[in-house]
């Protein structure tokens, strides 16, 4: 997992903040957890550094279900009229925004 953040462009202090806030983040899988994560953030136009950035602000971001929680976050962000690139900046500058349950109402 050090290996895989590393590769994302983390650097050692990142990684060690990743790590520390959230050290569950060592035993998530690849396949079902991170890599999806990274390759949804890449869709929306999100670099490997910008990438690297969120997670290393938002660990517990990789754990959240794409179902769930991001692909809801933005589509519910793509219906106020953001278009990608502005909801790839809000993951950006708030990571924790994809932390939000949303529901119907």
């Amino acid at each position: 997992h050090v290996q895989w953040m590393a590769g994302l462009g983390m650097d050692g202090s990142q990684v060690a903040k990743a790590i520390a806030s959230f050290a569950n983040v060592l035993t998530l899988s690849l396949e079902a957890n991170l890599k999806p994560q990274v390759q949804r953030m890449s869709g929306l136009g999100m670099d490997d550094s910008q990438i690297a950035k969120a997670i290393a602000s938002f660990p517990d971001m990789l754990t959240f279900s794409l179902e769930a929680n991001l692909k809801p976050s933005v589509q519910w962000m793509s219906g106020l009229g953001l278009d990608d690139s502005q909801i790839a900046k809000a993951i950006r500058v708030f990571p924790k925004c994809v932390a939000v349950a949303l529901r119907r109402t």
